[in-house]
């Protein structure tokens, strides 16, 4: 028999497709020091600074000083789901300094402005992110316009370099910690349960995952409290980076449309409807989320009341009614949501979209309704 002699064998032979972006990532305590020296790395001459508004307007005036005449501009003030007319303007302030690169310091508000801008022109982005949204690790965009949130793919949006530093996230309130650290998770579980999603990135939102249920509750009880915080951080990372290898499924399509159509803030809703999209492809995903199950240390309750359970141990609000929304326009984003083709486990057919929304609208526990 020679080497290349194939072999007959029934076993199941593993096979994928992953992409690898390149994205440099540097991860520490105090890094927000080194964004001088990645924007020299990626020699970038004039930059559009986005975002550092409060709270973190302090840390924004820090950074511009030590970019000092590399900053072109700065637009401090941001707003969820990327207003089109904000980046309209992001778009024309980056052409008129000639902006030859992106700066984004804060939440998903800041980098999703950053896309917007990276989209029209594209321009790279070194993102310094200062919550749990993930955003920095994918090549997904969105903007919201006459009461409609649209959302793609690009990998020109993909942030050329990540900056985490954990004292950035130490000033975040607990309730914030909490939701944005929910939606990390919320990542984790649709890159886990995607049918395309490689095993490689299947690990990533396992272990994401793990950090993120283990160590949140610590992050919210002490935010000073900086192993908590970077392992938290370090979850969100491998979230995101998951969530960029994935297909987004019923649980984001309905976070878009409840945001971007009904204006409902955006990592609060996703702490919502993460146990009832859960509960919602529990049966259809039951293998998928085996490994997950497992990471999680899911008790005979199922994985599903363990996320609510999460939510409640951390402060997270319960139900979509809490944010104002009410019964009538949850049946219209079930309308909405059985309108859309999505990607998912479960099809989302108008019976089943109804029974979603309205089971996060109610916000009970899965099992107990």
């Amino acid at each position: 028999m020679t080497p290349h002699t194939p072999v007959a064998t029934e076993a199941v032979i593993r096979e994928f497709v992953h992409e690898m972006p390149a994205t440099r990532v540097v991860l520490a305590a105090g890094a927000r020091n080194n964004v001088p020296d990645e924007v020299a790395s990626l020699a970038w001459q004039r930059v559009l600074l986005i975002g550092g508004d409060e709270p973190l307007r302090a840390v924004g005036d820090e950074i511009a000083a030590a970019l000092g005449p590399w900053v072109g501009a700065r637009i401090s003030d941001t707003a969820q789901h990327v207003p089109t007319a904000a980046a309209t303007a992001a778009t024309a302030t980056a052409r008129r300094i000639a902006a030859d690169g992106l700066v984004a310091l804060g939440g998903g508000s800041a980098i999703g402005l950053a896309k917007a801008v990276a989209l029209d022109t594209g321009l790279r982005i070194l993102a310094v992110p200062t919550t749990y949204a993930g955003s920095e690790m994918t090549d997904i965009w969105g903007r919201t316009d006459g009461g409609r949130k649209t959302t793609g793919r690009d990998p020109r949006v993909r942030p050329v370099a990540v900056v985490y530093d954990v004292e950035l996230t130490t000033g975040m309130p607990a309730g914030l910690t909490a939701v944005s650290g929910l939606n990390a998770l919320a990542h984790c579980v649709e890159a886990a349960y995607d049918a395309q999603a490689s095993p490689i990135t299947r690990l990533l939102a396992v272990e994401g995952a793990r950090l993120l249920a283990t160590w949140l509750p610590d992050a919210v009880a002490d935010g000073r409290e900086l192993r908590a915080r970077a392992e938290v951080q370090y979850g969100a990372h491998l979230a995101g980076t998951a969530l960029g290898a994935a297909r987004m499924g019923v649980h984001h399509s309905l976070c878009h449309i409840l945001g971007g159509t009904f204006g409902l803030p955006h990592a609060e809703t996703h702490a919502v409807v993460l146990p009832y999209a859960v509960a919602f492809n529990q049966t259809a995903a039951q293998a998928a989320l085996a490994p997950l199950a497992a990471a999680l240390d899911v008790n005979d309750v199922g994985i599903a009341a363990t996320l609510w359970d999460l939510g409640r141990k951390v402060g997270a609000p319960r139900s979509l009614a809490e944010f104002g929304l009410t019964a009538h326009d949850a049946v219209r984003a079930a309308r909405h949501l059985a309108e859309h083709h999505i990607s998912n486990p479960r099809p989302v057919d108008p019976e089943g979209a109804r029974e979603l929304v309205l089971a996060a609208y109610h916000g009970k526990r899965p099992g107990d309704y």
